[in-house]
């Protein structure tokens, strides 16, 4: 009898391990995917910062239009935090998070099709101006004009010839490919911590909340590297021969291979989507028994 009672208690305890077990399985597997969209979610945004410089020269726009298209990240974000975070816990939380990263990664290609529309980048021949350690700095063009001009014509006259004008209207969809990565960004917080909140062991969640951000600071190692790889090639690297470019990395009319920061951020983001489709809603939590 004694040996029937011990394997009885042995097959009830089975189960519950079981289920233990794959409740500790699905939250990790959750920590790690949440783990890899945070390294996008960071990196995405160094791209951004590090490339800024180049789309600026690329597309000949000003400062303040740029400074337009690096806020449209938040613009993005502000159009459906309200949502997300309101209706985000009431349905599927890993797969919502899924989808965000795919659109944050849709949107960093997105960025990068300009390069495959616009031509060769030509960079203008009359100003060579060169930045060295003997040079000194020089007026610009503009300004040259502006001082010898001064007596000849109105200053109104001679300001209107010192606008500059967009080179291009292909901006555009850099301004919609960082929107859509602000949409995309919004749920991985909000909701990510909301389930570690749910589901993790009572005092465990300060601590997968530290991991996580230690895990992210990857992504402004990597963002920085590529930036500084990329900005030293041509633009047009692939497309033209680089023996006939006059101009090197230092010249103020070099523009870098921008476009392949976003290119591989895209492709990183939508890469680190995939593991959430698979995730459950919830996972198997270990009920506890009602005592009689």
């Amino acid at each position: 009898m004694d040996q029937n009672q011990h394997l009885n208690k042995t097959a009830e305890a089975q189960p519950s391990e079981n289920k233990k077990t794959r409740y500790c399985n699905g939250l990790k597997m959750f920590l790690a995917a949440l783990s890899l969209s945070f390294i996008a979610k960071t990196l995405g945004a160094i791209i951004m910062k590090s490339s800024i410089i180049h789309i600026e020269r690329r597309f000949e726009i000003s400062s303040s239009l740029v400074g337009f298209i690096d806020g449209s990240f938040e613009i993005g974000n502000l159009l459906v935090i309200v949502f997300v975070s309101y209706f985000g816990s009431k349905l599927h939380r890993p797969k919502l998070i899924g989808i965000g990263c795919f659109i944050m990664g849709i949107g960093g290609v997105l960025t990068a099709l300009p390069h495959f529309f616009m031509g060769y980048y030509r960079y203008s021949k009359e100003t060579n101006i060169n930045s060295s350690e003997n040079s000194t700095s020089t007026l610009s063009t503009c300004l040259i004009n502006q001082i010898l001009s001064l007596n000849r014509a109105s200053p109104e006259i001679v300001g209107k010839g010192c606008l500059k004008e967009s080179g291009s209207y292909m901006w555009i969809y850099v301004f919609m490919g960082n929107m859509l990565r602000g949409i995309g960004e919004t749920p991985i917080v909000p909701l990510g911590l909301s389930y570690i909140d749910d589901f993790a062991k009572e005092g465990h969640s300060s601590l997968y909340l530290g991991i996580l951000n230690a895990i992210a600071m990857i992504g402004p190692i990597i963002g920085f590297t590529l930036g500084s790889l990329f900005s030293k090639m041509y633009v047009d690297i692939g497309y033209v021969d680089l023996s006939t470019i006059r101009i090197t990395p230092t010249d103020s009319r070099w523009v870098g291979a921008w476009w392949l920061n976003f290119l591989v951020s895209g492709l990183f983001s939508i890469i680190s989507s995939i593991p959430f489709f698979f995730l459950p809603q919830t996972p198997k939590k270990k009920k506890k028994k009602k005592k009689k």
